[in-house]
Order: C-alpha cells, then structure tokens, then sequence
C-alpha cells in the first residue's frame, strides 16, 4: 500500500493545475494506511471518546475494525449513523447551538476525507480565508485586516443566516463534481450530507447544511464559501479605480499648507532682524497653521477617480472595508446578498450585515475595529516627520468582552455604593473552594493568559490588566473561603517577593507557581497556540506510534506475541485510581492508550 503522505502531497502538487480533475479517489478508501493515520489525527481529541449513536467510541480500535470498514467501503455498503444530536450553550446568550455526534467508526472515515479534500482544495483557498485552515486564525485574519484596510472610510459587517445548517446539497456536490471526476467519491459525499441526526431516539432526516461537529465539515464549508471568496476577488478587480500614489489632493489642505508654507519661508528671511516678541508671535502663529494643517485630509475625500475594496473572512464571519461613497458600500452590499441569494442559495442577515463609518466602531471577531483620525506627527524610520497614526486600521478590546468573562467565571458581582452607583465587587468562587491550592492559582492564572492571549493584538492590550486586578482578588477571597480566614492572613501566607506564590510537590521533586505577573503589552505576531495547525504530514509511524503499536501485534499487559492487538482509551488520565494493573502502565507511561489482546481488553472493561 502506498504511503498515505505521498498520495497526499501527490494530489496537493497536482491541485496546482486548476484545470485537473481528480479521479480514482475513491481507491484511497481501501488504504489501511490512510485510517491508521487518521487514527494518528484523531485519537487525541477529547471528542474521541464520546460515543455516537451507534453507543461506541474509538476505544478498541484494530487493525481487524479497519478491515471491517474497508470491506464496507469496497462493496459500497458502507452507511454513516445518524450523528447524535446535542446542544451546547451559546456564550452570553440563552440559545443553544445543535451539535452532532458522530459515531466512532465514522469519525475515522471522515478524517481520511478531510485529509483527501484538504489536499485537493487547500492550495487554492483564497488568501483573504481564515477559518479552519493550516497555520491561519482569528490573529491572522485580524493581522490582515490591520495591513490592508488602511485609510478605509466604510465597513461592511457581513453575517449570513444560518450558514452552516443552510448549505444547499446541491450547489456543494456541483462545486465538488468541477475538480473531481469520481462518482464512487461523489457518492460518499452524499451519504454523509444526507445521514440525518437521532434526537431523543427519533431519526431526522437532513436537507441542507454539512455535519455538524463532524471531521468533514470546516473543509466542506471552505470549499463551499470559497466560491464567495472568488467572487468578491473578481468583484474587488472591478470595483477598484485609481491609484493611491496619485490620488486627487485635497485643495483646502493644499491651501493651508501652502500658506504655512510660505509664512515659514517669509520668517526665515528677516527672522534674525525680529524682536525676541516678534520671534514668539511668529512661531504661535506658524504652530497654528500646522495644527490647521494636521485637522485636513491629504487626498482629497471625495476624489471619484480613486476607489478601493478588501476583503476578509474567518468561517462564516466577513468583513469588507470600502474606500468610497457610502452609496459604493450599499451596493456592494446588495450585490453580495444577490450573488449568495442566487448562486448559493444562502441569505445575508439584514440585521446582523451592517454598514458602518470606519470612525465609529464595528466588530469582528471579537474585537472592535476602528481607523484612526489621529493627525499627531512623529518621526519614521527615516527621520521624516509624518502623521504615521492617520488611516491606520485600530483593534481594541471591547470593555464588554472581558466584564462578560468575569461574570461567566463567577468572579465579580455588581453591588451598589455609598452613592446608590453600580460597581464591581470581586467575590469568591465556590466551585473550586475543594481543589488544591496549585489548581485554583492554575484555573486563574489559564483563564488570564487564555483572555490575553487571544487579545493581545489590541492596542489598548493593556485593559486585561484591570480584568487580571479583578480575578487577583476573586482569587485571594476564593483562598480565604476555603481557608476559613481573612484575605489579608492569606497575602501573609502567600505572598513572597511581591508575588503570590503555591508550592507544591511533583514525581520530581518541589516546586512552586505565581500568579501571572508577565505583563500585559501588546503584541504585532499572532501567538502559535493561536493558529491552527495542522500536522497530518508528520510522520504517523514513529517507533512508539499507535500505528506500530498496531502492527506489533504484541501485547503490553499480558506480553503475548503475535496476537490481535486492540487499542484500549481512556478519556482522562486523571480519572484512573491506579489500583489495577493497566492502570498502573498507563499512569507510569502517562498515556491515555495502551495496545492489549482481545483477551486483556474484555478483562479492563470487566474491572470497569
């Protein structure tokens, strides 16, 4: 069997020429190569071990299993469960969002689609795309928009209803059938879109949108959203006029300057006769023409001649940036709620999808956009003095964001002072009054770095500093809570060197933690544990792999050799007592696998 790395980045070289179609993909299905690294891909997750529909989880996985659904695959029986149904809350709101379960055997015949898809598509995705693709997220997206939408006068905050659930069936196996000429392929596409959901033991047959919270599903919706991308592309080339380097100027600006000008160069020719009064007044009133001058636009702010359009998206979320009339942004905005109307049968919220001054606030992602008017001069990096803040794109924290955070992690109440004026009280935390010491400073310290992590592109990054001060406290009243005691016995306790610190005992010897005290300065590179990134092209058969763990056919409980092997999983290693003897392998080996006969695997879920 080929090597399921080589296929792929075969079929990633051959994506380069658009005009290929892809045939014989179905063939790859029959790989046991491919599973065991989707099985590399997967195992991990923490929705590995939930079970779907079918009552079963990736736990047990062999190299038998992987036959069995490979023998399925090749006699074209093979027939996705029902995904079962669930709900998850919606942050900050009272409504849930559906989510589906797939069942386990599934999961690992998506992956190997996903991993075949993203190989064909991934190459030509747009560059302006951000969602659930390799080494890109919502800093990356934001970085863009942060270079590209300078000196923007409008926003367009695009939402689409219902994206994910509203996918037209149709419209997407069309979009698929142009790069792919394999109907066995074809076929199993439409399996998966039209598998339905078990909800409360009753079956739900679904007519549009992708699986959700299945492994096909982000790629699917890049595949299908990308036709968007092309279109506000070819859109973009059109609705383009002008170039910015001779751009109409501004002729009230090209006035005062020019008098400013001319004053200046009026003094410096008898400035050596003047009085040190006539010198004071002659200066004023040069700083006052500048500062005249700073108050006006260099080009001119309704130059027709010059006109610019971009473009971002993460998943479902976009955001278009207008240099024009407003008149230009409304029609742009019709013509994008035509083209995903009419082509991909999909509606543009025309509430959520607004048009906003680029001086006023709009939101995307989470953070507040706004370009600045600023007119303040400072030096480049060539000694020049310029206005280097005027046009530039601003990202900020929105303040409701991280007060949200504090109210959904319990940690401030709103209690009215003296005056009868709300203000914020940190309290203490119940649920977490029976952890240990070291895992309540870790709670805290995950959830400030979690916050200002994601935020430390804004320039006001400096604001999680006011949210770290709030969850301190709440932290040191949680302590005093569980201690029975005042908090300022518990800053006796604790605190050393000015910062508050838990000692705490490891295999490997003392140590200690702080409450985070790394600052809160902003950053300009978007941080690695907030991209994206996708590794199925590292090796999957390592020595100590799943993959040759199966292959050994030895197992590691009994010792037995030239057996079945199964891989047993467990969800969380700190689950595990450590009484039995599985048990105590996976603890010492910190595992959350362990390759066993048939035999030892009915023995574990026995002594479960």
């Amino acid at each position: 069997m080929r090597n399921p790395i080589a296929v792929l980045n075969s079929l990633s070289e051959k994506s380069q020429n658009k005009e290929y179609r892809f045939e014989r993909l179905y063939r790859n299905l029959y790989n046991p190569e491919f599973y065991l690294l989707a099985y590399k891909n997967i195992y991990a997750n923490d929705g590995s071990m939930t079970v779907g529909a079918d009552g079963s989880t990736i736990d047990g996985m062999s190299s038998k299993r992987i036959e069995n659904i490979i023998a399925k695959i090749k006699d074209k029986s093979y027939q996705p469960n029902p995904a079962r149904r669930t709900y998850i809350e919606k942050k900050n709101s009272t409504k849930k969002r559906p989510l589906g379960i797939p069942s386990s055997d599934d999961k690992l015949v998506q992956e190997v689609v996903r991993l075949i898809l993203e190989s064909i598509y991934e190459p030509n995705f747009s560059k302006n795309s951000h969602g659930f693709r390799p080494k890109r997220s919502c800093h990356t997206a934001l970085l863009q928009i942060q270079r590209t939408f300078t000196g923007a006068t409008w926003f367009i905050e695009g939402d689409i209803t219902a994206c994910f659930d509203s996918f037209d069936h149709h419209v997407l196996i069309s979009i698929l059938r142009r790069k792919i000429n394999d109907e066995a392929f074809i076929g199993l596409m439409w399996k998966f879109l039209k598998a339905g959901y078990m909800e409360q033991w009753k079956y739900h047959a679904t007519y549009s949108g992708t699986p959700q919270g299945s492994g096909v599903s982000p790629i699917l919706a890049n595949i299908y959203l990308n036709e968007l991308d092309n279109y506000i592309e070819e859109y973009k080339a059109s609705f383009d006029l002008g170039n910015s380097l001779k751009r109409k100027r501004n002729p009230e600006y090209e006035r005062v300057h020019g008098t400013a000008c001319r004053y200046k160069k009026s003094m410096s020719k008898v400035w050596d006769n003047l009085t040190k009064d006539e010198k004071a007044k002659s200066a004023q009133q040069l700083r006052n023409l500048k500062a005249e001058v700073r108050k006006l636009s260099v080009n001119h702010p309704f130059d027709t001649n010059y006109k610019a359009l971009q473009y971002v998206r993460y998943a479902d979320d976009f955001i278009i940036s207008i240099i024009g009339s407003k008149e230009d942004a409304e029609k742009v905005k019709a013509d994008i709620a035509k083209f995903v109307s009419e082509k991909l049968k999909l509606t543009l919220s025309e509430e959520k999808t607004k048009i906003t001054h680029t001086s006023q606030k709009a939101r995307f992602l989470g953070y507040d956009l706004m370009v600045s008017k600023s007119q303040e001069i400072k030096r480049n990096a060539k000694g020049i003095r310029v206005r280097i803040y005027s046009g530039v794109l601003k990202l900020y924290i929105p303040h409701d964001k991280w007060e949200l955070k504090l109210r959904e992690y319990g940690a401030i109440k709103t209690v009215k002072n003296e005056h009868g004026k709300d203000r914020w009280k940190a309290i203490h935390r119940g649920k977490l009054i029976n952890k240990t010491d070291i895992e309540i400073l870790s709670k805290y310290n995950s959830e400030i770095r979690g916050l200002y992590n994601y935020y430390s592109l804004a320039c006001n990054a400096c604001a999680i500093s006011k949210f770290s001060s709030l969850m301190k406290y709440s932290m040191l009243k949680t302590f005093g809570a569980k201690y029975r005691t005042k908090v300022s016995k518990i800053k006796s306790k604790y605190v050393e060197n000015g910062n508050f610190t838990v000692h705490y005992t490891t295999k490997t010897g003392n140590r200690q933690s702080v409450f985070y005290n790394g600052g809160y300065k902003r950053k300009t590179t978007p941080l690695f544990d907030q991209i994206d990134v996708l590794d199925y092209l590292k090796k999957y058969d390592k020595p100590n792999s799943l993959a040759t763990k199966l292959k050994s056919n030895t197992c590691e409980l009994c010792g037995a050799i030239n057996v079945e092997v199964e891989i047993h999983q467990v969800k969380r290693l700190k689950d595990l007592t450590g009484i039995t003897e599985w048990e105590k392998i996976m603890l010492k080996r910190h595992r959350k696998t362990l390759a066993v006969c048939a035999d030892c695997h009915k023995t574990i879920h026995a002594s479960d």
